[in-house]
């Protein structure tokens, strides 16, 4: 299974065709498989540039662990201080633009890195059911409430080939519904979630 994040972690957009791409190897996995690193890395992403004691107040976690796991994500690449701001007691950070790309296959003759793998995978599917979860607790008001939709369609049959070209329309469609990230953002929009989940799916009688 490939797992896709095409956005710009500075921004949260989709990352238009051509810009950055980081494919996740050993050593940055590990780097980023952790709760808690990839808690303060969606912080950065979806929120903008902030401090180790904002991040603190955000998280609930202390000042001294938050400053640890960024200085973990900023040697792997993940994110960058902030340049101009901040001083030497107060740094600001921010993410790293660019998608970041996981391949699981390759781990496969990789043991070693399975259970960061795990990690990942986990936390990142229990993060994305979360953005879904909050959006529908919220409390929205006026021509939004109502909207949004969260479907299922199970039973197609598609061979692998045909599964990836399923995946890429799908990509395809939400690129072409991107806004330009240079064009002014029209005021009465909302930062949207848009998931992509398509996978096979095990039969009892199959292997």
């Amino acid at each position: 299974m490939n797992e896709h994040r095409p956005e710009d972690p500075s921004t949260g957009a989709p990352v238009p065709a051509g810009a950055p791409r980081r494919k996740l190897d050993a050593g940055s996995l590990r780097g980023l498989a952790h709760p808690l690193r990839m808690r303060l890395l969606d912080e950065l992403r979806l929120n903008g540039p902030a401090t180790s004691a904002r991040l603190s107040e955000r998280t609930g976690e202390s000042t001294g662990t938050i400053s640890w796991h960024l200085r973990h994500l900023a040697e792997h690449g993940f994110i960058e201080e902030e340049p101009g701001r901040g001083t030497k007691r107060e740094r600001w950070w921010r993410a790293v633009p660019g998608a970041i790309v996981l391949a699981a296959t390759d781990f496969d003759q990789d043991p070693a890195s399975r259970a960061a793998l795990s990690v990942y995978q986990a936390e990142n599917l229990r993060r994305q059911f979360q953005r879904v979860a909050d959006s529908m607790a919220a409390e929205w008001e006026g021509e939004w409430r109502g909207t949004g939709s969260v479907s299922d369609w199970s039973n197609l049959r598609l061979t692998p080939a045909q599964l990836q070209s399923l995946i890429d329309d799908l990509a395809a469609v939400v690129a072409r519904h991107t806004p330009d990230p240079d064009a002014a953002p029209d005021p009465a929009a909302r930062p949207m979630i848009v998931q992509i989940q398509a996978l096979p799916r095990k039969e009892s009688d199959r292997p």
